[in-house]
């Protein structure tokens, strides 16, 4: 099952991906998102709090967003990860986000999602001020996609909030 999400995960992203690989990219600044919310909102014995840092680049090519990030939650897993995310602009103000991130992933006394090599994919709804903050909320789901005999996944519920990062010019 956590496979299927995954690949759909990705296949959603793909599909948002390319039906704008033509536009124009939406959005000009470069990001700093925090984001809180819940690990593994799905497993009711393992969920714990999330806390995540994330760099969101500007634009390249195609107006892919190149994104790094860290993670950790309360209970003592963290991960860090490189990937890529694409803004597109469903109406003036309000953005709707795939990524997909390549991490390395430590349990700490959290959660063992079966080892350390793990891929998040997500989807984000954020809604862009007029002084170019954003406030948004995510969804992604972290799993190693079978290459470990142990793969049972995790999704991530989270809200974000994101500065950009010309405040600081």
């Amino acid at each position: 099952m956590m496979r299927n999400l995954l690949l759909s995960t990705a296949a959603l992203s793909a599909l948002f991906i390319a039906s704008a690989a033509h536009a124009e990219p939406q959005v000009q600044s470069e990001y700093l998102t925090l984001s809180v919310g819940e690990f593994d909102v799905h497993d009711n014995g393992t969920n714990s709090a999330s806390f995540g840092l994330e760099y969101r680049g500007s634009p390249f090519w195609y107006g892919l967003l190149p994104t790094a990030g860290l993670a950790a939650t309360d209970d003592g897993a963290y991960y860090g990860y490189v990937g890529l995310n694409y803004d597109w602009n469903v109406v003036d103000g309000l953005f709707f986000t795939p990524s997909f991130a390549v991490s390395a992933y430590e349990d700490g006394g959290g959660k063992d999602l079966g080892g350390v090599i793990e891929f998040r994919s997500g989807v984000e709804l954020s809604y862009r001020f007029p002084n170019e903050h954003r406030l948004g909320v995510a969804y992604q789901h972290l799993s190693n996609a079978g290459i470990y005999d142990k793969n049972p996944g995790a999704e991530n519920l989270l809200v974000t909030y994101s500065i950009p990062l010309s405040i600081f010019k």
